[in-house]
């Protein structure tokens, strides 16, 4: 073999190497992440930036290696609200659980997304939280969604607010 095609060999065994080098990196570059999201806002189009924001982080690492909640207190909890129940509850200004962004919720929660409800704001706004929050269940209430945000942070999470 001459000497051009023995470097000409090499300079593309280098390369499928470095090319299946980054690759890996590429791959694994992100490791276990605990992540917090917080919501105390009622702007629809923000909530839906949020989501976008969390779908978009999950795409990136994986939802296997992700441990995500969402800390909803205050005006937050709007994105949880059934339209029909805003009539009722004069501290909310907006209920954006429509069928858009509960389809969205609804495919964050099937990729391990919890949606924690402070229970501050469902007493002190007199929310009935089995009919007026979009598939409520008790296990996502905590006493305070202020109080679980440091919680959290106190455990690792990283908290971002979109």
């Amino acid at each position: 073999m001459n000497t051009q095609m023995m470097k000409l060999l090499t300079t593309l065994l280098l390369t499928v190497g470095l090319l299946t080098t980054m690759s890996v990196k590429a791959e694994g570059r992100y490791e276990q992440q605990k992540v917090v999201y917080h919501i105390n806002y009622d702007n629809p189009k923000q909530q839906a930036g949020a989501l976008r924001n969390i779908q978009n982080h999950i795409n990136a690492v994986g939802a296997e290696n992700m441990d995500v909640k969402v800390v909803l207190h205050g005006n937050g909890l709007s994105l949880l609200l059934d339209p029909e129940a805003l009539p009722r509850l004069p501290k909310f200004k907006h209920a954006n659980a429509t069928a858009e962004m509960t389809a969205r919720i609804d495919g964050l929660k099937n990729q391990g997304v919890a949606f924690n409800i402070c229970a501050n704001t469902v007493k002190g706004r007199k929310v009935n939280a089995s009919t007026d929050l979009h598939d409520f269940d008790e296990a996502d209430v905590v006493p305070s969604g202020v109080a679980e945000l440091s919680h959290l942070q106190g455990m690792g999470y990283t908290y971002i607010k979109p």
